[in-house]
Formats: structure tokens, C-alpha cells, sequence
């Protein structure tokens, strides 16, 4: 099996070889041309092809590779190496931009697509089903598993032991999710709201710029609606309804997390748009590019904050793999119930009746690091990875990239840039690059601190109306020492001391988040008052409040 299976892998390489050195020879007019035109300089079209080219075919070897690294690793890296030595003699070293010939070399950044270009969506498969096929690697995923399983056979034996039944109980489950239909009709008029205003505003926007005569007008004036919408009833309205209802903390979650989802979905619908319609006017072309409804449509579903009119599409759908990640989403929910049942309940119900004080907080931290950690995999795990790719695979959305390996960084910067890509990507072209542009590519410095202040502003907006109180407590940590971390362990940290150094801040910077947080939550829950003010929202009740149980 093992030999039919080496001989399976040398074919797929030798005939994927074979195919590229043909396409090379057939290409090679035309990449002489490429060669001599504009005076030496490369063609950025045929460049950015023939760079999506080769992205596609690694990415269609990763699974191969992850499925035979186990029993026959050197014969696949030297056909790998093979592949790339044809590559590499094939014309330009498109993958590396080391050296171009001409009257001057430049960097491979100097080739970038210009920023209306933005992302490159290519086929390719998220980086844990990649690792799953190792078995080495699932054994981790088993591992999580029996810990879960641990957990349940706890709350059985202690609740048998203390009170003398075997009934599971989900109270905490139930109440966090309390109100649940006044979310849902709500993210129902959010979703319409942001399928009708947006596109019916670009579209009255985009045929009456060329015909109007005053274009500037024209458009502030409809900039100034879809101002209106994005802040006013986008914004305000779904915090209102949360806040007037007293929705519980998971309800509230799903309303503010969506809320964010549209406000982005539609700013890029616009951002990416608007471009293409006034280069059609400046060329004073008949059509007018605006997208269908179905396009716009499908990407408000589509796991992504970058639009595209299409996107790479898988050709069938496998249910039972959508199926087997909203199972894993459930797990995960249940993970969670049981770390806070069993880890964090006992911790906070059982402080002593003393004020807070520098020994309570280092004891709760500490105590907290564990549950925290465990929360952070199980959020990124659900979220990330089973929650996009049902989607992904439901829509046949191919590119599958949500995550990059941000387990093996030795720095925030890269930590920051692959632990959530969706949003990464979205930060990096319409908050960064726009920044960039709009004030030169002198102020990186001021961009990157712009960029890391909405991401703090928005974490800290989600939490302080999901909880019900505001405590900077992550907007602290994130927008002063994440900023530091960010420019002192910089990308140049290579050697593994720092992987180790940053995994121990990430633990104790969540356990920190935990800590406070469910102090806080706990002292407004045993010290309520009767006639709060709006300082009291503000104002930290565990550093005053005195537990009586």
C-alpha cells in the first residue's frame, strides 16, 4: 500500500512537472516580450498571474504533502525540490523577486498590486484540516477531546457526591442565552437593513455621478446618508435594542458581533466599488460596473470582510463535513460552559469577604491562566476554523485562509497578522493602506497606531455592552502593551526563546482578561445598586464592593 501510494505521489509531481514545463515552453514568446517591455521592467498583469499561478499549484500539493509526510517525507521534498528548480529555470523568479535585470533592481514590495487591487482570494484548504491528516497532530485534537469528557464525569461525581443525583444541568447555558428571539429578529432587520440601504444608495450613487452636474456634490451628499446608516441606525439601533431589552451576555454577543460584521461588510462593499465606478466615468465608458444584488448577496454570507464580484468556488458541497463543524461549534460551546462551571464559578463564588487588594488579584490571575488559555483555543478553534469553513463549504467559498500558523510566531507583529486573517485583511487595506494614502507612506508609524486604536476602541465597545459595564481592561492591554509588544518583539525575533517568551505573555495577559473581568462581573452581581448612575457604569465596583454570601 505504502509503495502504490509513493508511486500515486510521484505521478501527480512528475505530471504536474511535466504540465508546467509545457505551459513554460508555450509561454515563452510572450515572456520574452515581458522581458524587453517598458525598458527591462517587468509586466505587473502577467506578473500578478503568473504569481497566482504557482500560489494555486502549492497550494495544490499541501494536501499531499500533509498526507504522506508521515511514511515517505525525503521522496516528496525531492520532488518538491525538482518542481521548484523548473520553476525557478522557467523564466522569472517570480517567487522570490531577488534580482531583476534592468537599468535598476527593486524590492519585491515595489511590484505589490496597487491597494484597489487588494487581496488575492486563490483555492486552498484551512492550515488545521491540512494538519489533521498527520496523525501526530489529531492527537492533540483527541487529547481535547478526553479533557472534555473529564469535565462532564467531574460535574457528574460532584454533583452525585454532594447532592446526590446525576442530572446534567445547564442553567448557566440557558440564562447566558436568555431573550434569544429578540436577537434573532433583530439580526433579521440588521441583515436586511444592510442588504437594501447600502446597495440601493451605491447604485442611485453610481448612475447619477456621470449624468450630475455637480459630481461633488452628488456624492457627498450620498456619502453623507450612508454616514448616516452605518452610525446612526447600524450603529445605534441594534445597542439600543440590547440595552433596552436587558439582553443576557450571549444574546448580547451575537447581536454586537454582528452589528460589527455588517458595519464592516458594508464599508468594503462601498470602499471596493466606488473606485471602478468613477474610473468608468474619468474614461466615460457606456456601462456602468455596478454589481447584481446575487453578488453583494453573496458576499454579505461569504466568509470574508474583502469584496469580490466572484471569488474561487469548490465544486460540490460535503455536507457531512458541515455537519461534523457545526457538531464541533456545539462541542466547543459546551467546552466552555463546563471550564466556567468547573474552573472559574468555584474561583469567584468562594472569595473571601475582603477588599480587593494587590494578594487577591495575583491569586485570581494565577488561578485564572488555566480556564483563560482554555477559552482562547476553544474560541479560535470554533470560531476560526468550524464556524467559517461550514460556511466556506456551504457558499463553495475556496479560499479557506482565516488563519495563518500563529502558534509558531516569535513576535506580535506576526502573532497580530495570521491569528485572525478575516479581519487582518480588512484592518490592512481599508484602515492601513487607506491611512497610508491619504496621508503618505511617511506616517507608517501613525497608521500602524491608528490602525491598533479601532481594533482596541471596537474589542473594548463589543465587550463593555456585551457585559453590561465598561472596564478597559482589554483596551489597557491591548492598545499599550499589545503596541509595545508589537515594535519591540518585531518580526527580527527569530530564534525559538521568543515563541516561549510570547506564548507566556499571551497565557498571563488572559488570565489577567479573565480575572478582572469576572471579579467585575461577580461584585456587580452580589453588589447591586438601587438607582445607578452613568458613573456607575464606569466606575470598577470590585475595588469597593465587600462579597456577602
Amino acid at each position: 500500500m505504502v509503495g502504490e501510494e509513493k508511486t500515486s505521489l510521484r505521478k501527480r509531481l512528475s505530471k504536474s512537472r511535466e504540465n508546467s514545463e509545457e505551459n513554460e515552453d508555450q509561454r515563452s514568446p510572450s515572456r520574452g516580450s515581458l522581458e524587453t517591455a517598458s525598458n527591462g521592467r517587468i509586466n505587473l498583469k502577467q506578473l500578478m498571474a503568473k504569481k497566482i499561478q504557482l500560489t494555486a499549484e502549492a497550494e495544490e500539493l499541501k494536501p499531499f504533502f500533509m498526507k504522506e509526510v508521515g511514511s515517505h517525507f525525503d521522496d516528496f521534498v525531492t520532488s518538491l525540490i525538482e518542481k521548484s528548480a523548473s520553476l525557478d529555470n522557467g523564466g522569472c523568479a517570480i517567487t522570490s523577486f531577488s534580482i531583476l535585470e534592468g537599468e535598476n533592481n527593486h524590492r519585491a514590495k515595489d511590484f505589490r498590486a496597487p491597494p484597489e487591487h487588494g487581496k488575492v482570494f486563490v483555492l486552498r484548504q484551512s492550515l488545521l484540516d491540512e494538519l489533521f491528516e498527520v496523525d501526530h497532530i489529531r492527537t492533540i485534537y483527541h487529547m481535547f477531546i478526553a479533557l472534555l469528557i473529564l469535565f462532564i464525569l467531574s460535574t457528574l461525581v460532584v454533583d452525585y457526591i454532594d447532592e446526590g443525583r446525576l442530572v446534567l444541568e445547564f442553567s448557566l447555558l440557558s440564562y447566558a442565552f436568555g431573550k434569544l428571539p429578540v436577537a434573532m429578529w433583530t439580526w433579521c432587520t440588521m441583515f436586511l437593513s444592510t442588504l437594501g440601504v447600502p446597495y440601493f444608495l451605491f447604485q442611485r450613487w453610481a448612475r447619477g455621478y456621470s449624468r450630475s452636474t455637480h459630481p461633488v456634490v452628488h456624492s457627498l451628499f450620498h456619502c453623507f446618508l450612508f454616514m448616516v446608516f452605518q452610525i446612526g441606525i447600524l450603529g445605534l439601533g441594534p445597542t439600543y435594542v440590547v440595552l433596552a431589552y436587558t439582553l443576557p451576555p450571549a444574546s448580547r454577543c451575537i447581536v454586537i458581533l454582528e452589528q460589527i460584521r455588517f458595519v464592516m461588510k458594508a464599508h468594503s462593499f462601498v470602499r471596493e466599488n466606488v473606485p471602478r465606478v468613477l474610473n468608468s466615468a474619468k474614461e466615460k465608458s457606456e456601462t456602468i460596473p455596478i454589481p447584481t444584488v446575487n453578488q453583494y448577496l453573496y458576499f454579505l454570507f461569504a466568509p470574508t470582510l474583502i469584496y469580490r464580484d466572484n471569488y474561487p468556488r469548490t465544486p460540490t458541497v460535503r455536507w457531512g463535513y458541515v455537519a461534523m463543524q457545526f457538531l464541533q461549534v456545539f462541542g466547543c460551546f459546551f467546552y466552555v460552559y463546563y471550564i466556567f462551571e468547573r474552573l472559574c464559578a468555584p474561583l469567584f463564588r468562594n472569595i473571601k469577604q475582603e477588599p480587593f487588594s494587590a494578594r487577591v488579584l495575583v491569586l485570581c490571575v494565577f488561578n485564572s491562566i488555566l480556564p483563560g488559555v482554555l477559552v482562547l483555543f476553544l474560541t479560535f478553534f470554533a470560531f476560526l476554523h468550524c464556524w467559517l469553513n461550514a460556511f466556506a463549504e456551504m457558499l463553495r467559498f475556496g479560499d479557506r485562509m482565516f488563519y495563518k500558523d500563529w502558534w509558531n510566531s516569535t513576535s506580535y507583529a506576526n502573532y497580530y497578522r495570521t491569528w485572525n486573517v478575516v479581519v487582518h485583511d480588512w484592518l490592512y487595506y481599508y484602515a492601513y493602506k487607506d491611512f497610508l494614502w491619504f496621508f503618505t507612506k511617511r506616517f507608517k508609524s501613525a497608521a500602524m497606531l491608528a490602525v491598533f486604536a479601532v481594533s482596541a476602541v471596537v474589542h473594548e465597545y463589543a465587550l463593555a455592552i456585551c457585559l453590561n459595564f465598561f472596564y478597559p481592561v482589554l483596551f489597557v492591554l491591548f492598545m499599550f502593551f499589545g503596541m509595545a509588544f508589537n515594535f519591540i518583539v518585531n518580526d527580527s525575533r527569530k530564534r525559538p526563546i521568543w515563541n516561549v517568551m510570547m506564548w507566556t505573555s499571551l497565557f498571563a495577559g488572559h488570565g489577567v482578561i479573565l480575572c478582572l473581568y469576572s471579579q467585575e462581573w461577580y461584585a456587580r452581581q452580589h453588589c447591586p445598586l438601587k438607582n445607578p448612575t452613568f458613573l456607575d457604569y464606569i466606575r470598577p465596583r470590585s475595588w469597593t464592593c465587600r462579597y456577602v454570601f
